[in-house]
């Protein structure tokens, strides 16, 4: 589905990044990058529906499990319209957006991931998120034992000092001071081209499948 012409294109776009050049290279664009990332996520649709019902794997040019290729730069000093990366995210389907629990393929020439969990979620869901782990430990480790064994790590922001409530000596500190939870494990840009990589994404994102669920459970939601 993905070809060394995806990567091509994205570095092209880095060095062109205006909206003149973009649309006059839309074709491109469409046949290169958008076409066989649409054509993944059909392939990957009966995978993620056999992981959890709750997740949406929809091959929609817009509002579907391919973020838009426009960037966001209203608060951001850099004003180049476009992002030069891929990203498709499963989300669950009570989320509104890229903050909601999810599985996420990422495609850039700076590297490429698979991804499991929640990014930046908003203070609620944050609270929630650490009263689980403070009141449901073990389920948690148990997580995390899962997907380190299968090559994942949790990233993301972290907070400098304990979050309010949670005192410096706390045994699960440096989890409970997270502002991302997400497991990634990073891939080899060839992967993307291997005629089995749906099948390996879909074993993958079963490892994390213990996180994605005590995330869900945590924020209240089905899984």
């Amino acid at each position: 589905m993905f070809s060394p012409k995806s990567l091509s294109f994205l570095s092209l776009l880095a060095k062109n990044n205006d909206r003149e050049w973009f649309k006059a290279n839309q074709t491109q664009y469409e046949a290169e990058v958008r076409t066989p990332a649409l054509k993944f996520i059909e392939a990957m649709q009966p995978h993620i529906l056999a992981l959890s019902p709750r997740l949406i794997a929809l091959p929609k040019k817009v509002g579907g499990s391919l973020m838009r290729p426009q960037r966001d730069a209203r608060f951001s000093k850099d004003k180049t319209p476009y992002k030069t990366n891929v990203g498709i995210q499963f989300r669950h389907f009570q989320g509104k957006d890229v903050h909601a629990p999810g599985l996420y393929l990422h495609i850039a020439n700076e590297g490429c991931f698979l991804g499991a969990g929640i990014w930046h979620p908003d203070s609620k869901a944050l609270n929630k998120l650490r009263t689980c782990i403070d009141e449901n430990p073990n389920a948690y480790k148990k997580a995390l034992a899962q997907i380190r064994a299968a090559g994942f790590e949790m990233e993301g922001s972290s907070l400098i000092r304990p979050p309010k409530g949670y005192d410096k000596t706390h045994p699960m500190l440096d989890e409970l001071k997270r502002k991302d939870f997400i497991a990634i494990k990073p891939i080899e840009a060839t992967q993307l081209q291997d005629k089995d990589f749906v099948s390996w994404c879909a074993k993958e994102f079963e490892q994390t499948q213990k996180l994605m669920a005590y995330l869900c459970f945590a924020l209240d939601l089905d899984y």
